[in-house]
Order: C-alpha cells, then structure tokens, then sequence
C-alpha cells in the first residue's frame, strides 16, 4: 500500500455549518453570473465586441470574465464576497478563521494576476458586482476610448 500524503491543514475545506450553507455553496457560480451578464449585454447593445472566459496570457492562470483582445484590456466582474469588498465584503460566523484566510488568499491572488498582466502589457479593469451596470460600462468604455481604435475581436 502506497503511503498517503497527510492533508495540508490551510487548504482542508472545513464541513459546512448547516445545510443552508451547502445549498448556498452549490448555488454560487464561478461564470456567467448576473452581473457578468448584465455588463456584457451592456457592452454589446452599446457596439462593442468581446470575448468571455478566456485565459488571455497562457502562464497566467486565470480566467479573465470579459477580453478586449485588440485593446489589451482585460475586466473582471468581482463578487463583494468573494473578493472581499471594502463595502459588502462580510466573513461568515461559522469557520471564520478558515474564511478570512481564504478571502484574503484569493484577494492576494487577485493583486498577483493584476500586476502579471500588466507586466505583459495588459489593462485591467474589475468592477464590482454592485457597481452600476451603466457605470461600470461607462467607465470601461473610457478607458478603452484611451486605448485608440479597435479592430474586430474575431481574432
């Protein structure tokens, strides 16, 4: 028999504290959420084309929700929860040690996938996902109005 690896204590998921919170965690999606949807049916009734769930850089491993590949510019609708928003960003009661360390993981990952494409010459934009719809689309539009003229994302 093969000796088993014990678990790295950091990164063993705790059991969920009721079954409320498993059907809370089974409902969240990782793409296309409302917000996700509402921004880029947004971006697309105002002309603008692009694409979705794309890895743009192939060493960086992340998922970028919205590519504007001609204009380098990559947005990321980011949930208050789970990207830890300074304004809705909440830790819950049960396991919070566990909680805090992973939020505060996945919000240094976050700054860490920022800088890499930015390094590699990339725009990043997140936007919230209780921004404004027409705000968030605003302001993407402007800064890639500042990027100078796209061609079509097709490639």
């Amino acid at each position: 028999m093969l000796p088993v690896a014990p678990e790295h204590p950091a990164r063993r998921t705790p059991a969920p504290s009721s079954p409320a919170a498993t059907a809370t965690g089974k409902a969240n999606r990782g793409r296309d959420t409302r917000p996700e949807r509402l921004l880029r049916s947004e971006l697309h009734r105002r002309g603008l084309r692009f694409r979705v769930h794309q890895r743009p850089v192939a060493n960086i491993r992340a998922t970028v929700d919205i590519v504007f590949r001609s204009a380098r510019t990559l947005v990321f609708v980011d949930g208050c929860f789970w990207h830890s928003c300074p304004q809705h960003g909440n830790l819950p009661k049960a396991n919070r040690d566990w909680w805090a360390a992973k939020l505060d993981a996945n919000v240094a990952r976050d700054r860490a996938n920022d800088a890499a494409f930015r390094a590699r010459g990339w725009t990043v934009i997140r936007v919230w996902e209780h921004e404004p719809t027409e705000a968030a689309a605003d302001r993407i539009v402007r800064c890639l109005e500042s990027a100078g003229p796209m061609t079509g994302e097709s490639e």
